[in-house]
């Protein structure tokens, strides 16, 4: 039931996130194409910028051990929305649809419909491997929720008053730009927002006289409003939640990072959960299993549980422990 309850969860965010791509798209189709060939242009953007979220297709040749680090990975980087411009470009050249536009302006539609996609992706917790093949490192600005309406809404709007209603009263294009305008200036107004938290979180450790070696926060819920800061020592994590506006302050709770307990899993499980979770992640040990508390993806709010308590809902687990085989899954606790 567990794993059910994630897995649910874990569809709605995809399913989310995929339509807030596929409005990001079609209004980047209209801004470049809508004036060439009408609403033939929003959904030319929208199948582009759902091209990179296709890798969750892999998951029927590959486990969900291996698509941690697929699942965003070569679809998501820098080098495939070059290469890929290139082909889309050049098969639209070939289509009824677009085979009088130049190809250079087909190549940059197709660009900044995945280019864009990628971006915003990289502006959530979960990040994306811009870099490769070069890099393999996980890139997030972590100032944005994967699903929030605030981005999303004045994208649709804009949209739809472009493709529906603008036509003798106003250019088709102006609320279209002014929706992208909005979206994006709120993505960015995200990062001052982060500034701020960031310097809240550090005050509060320099007053408890917190050393740390490193700190994230996270936005939960819509609008960044709601965040929790995760500082990291030696052996600790301490965990406080925030509003930016309440004037509340709760006490860091502390979680052991149990370090000890990656000797005891497989090695290469070992190196992914901490290559996944940034460093930011605490195990514990259950009924010969180990779960690992994954804080980078998956911030949901601690959880208490009669005398247990967990830094956040959901958790991957390894079961045969010091075996060249194992079994990997993921769950979801209840609070």
């Amino acid at each position: 039931m567990a794993r059910l309850n994630c897995q649910r969860t874990k569809n709605y965010y995809e399913k989310m996130d995929s339509i807030t791509q596929a409005v990001l798209g079609a209004a980047i189709g209209e801004a470049v194409l809508g004036n060439k060939i009408g609403h033939k242009g929003a959904i030319i953007g929208a199948v582009i910028a759902t091209i990179p979220d296709l890798d969750v297709m892999l998951y029927l040749f590959y486990d969900s051990f291996d698509m941690l680090s697929i699942h965003r990975g070569v679809s998501h980087s820098i080098v495939f929305s070059l290469i890929g411009a290139s082909l889309i470009a050049y098969v639209m050249s070939k289509i009824k649809w677009t085979s009088e536009i130049k190809y250079k302006t087909l190549w940059i539609l197709a660009w900044l419909a995945l280019f864009t996609h990628i971006l915003l992706d990289t502006f959530t917790a979960y990040g994306t491997q811009l870099l490769l093949p070069f890099s393999d490192k996980r890139i997030g600005f972590d100032s944005i929720n994967i699903v929030d309406p605030i981005y999303t809404v004045p994208l649709i709007i804009g949209l739809a008053l472009s493709l529906f209603v603008a036509k003798n009263s106003m250019p088709r294009g102006m609320p279209n730009t002014w929706g992208l305008i909005i979206s994006s200036a709120y993505l960015l107004l995200t990062l001052g927002v982060k500034q701020q938290v960031n310097n809240h979180f550090k005050e509060e450790l320099t007053k408890q006289n917190i050393s740390y070696q490193s700190l994230l926060t996270v936005p939960v819920g819509i609008a960044s409003i709601s965040w929790y800061g995760v500082a990291k020592t030696e052996d600790s994590l301490y965990m406080h939640k925030y509003s930016i506006i309440e004037d509340k302050c709760l006490p860091f709770e502390v979680f052991p990072i149990n370090d000890h307990l990656l000797s005891e899993i497989n090695p290469k499980i070992a190196h992914k959960m901490k290559w996944f979770a940034k460093g930011f992640y605490t195990l514990e040990k259950s009924r010969e299993k180990i779960r690992i508390y994954n804080l980078q993806v998956d911030m949901r709010g601690i959880v208490n549980r009669g005398h247990h308590r967990a830094p956040t809902v959901g958790y991957f687990e390894v079961s045969n422990i010091n075996s060249k085989h194992f079994e990997f899954s993921s769950g979801s606790l209840k609070d």
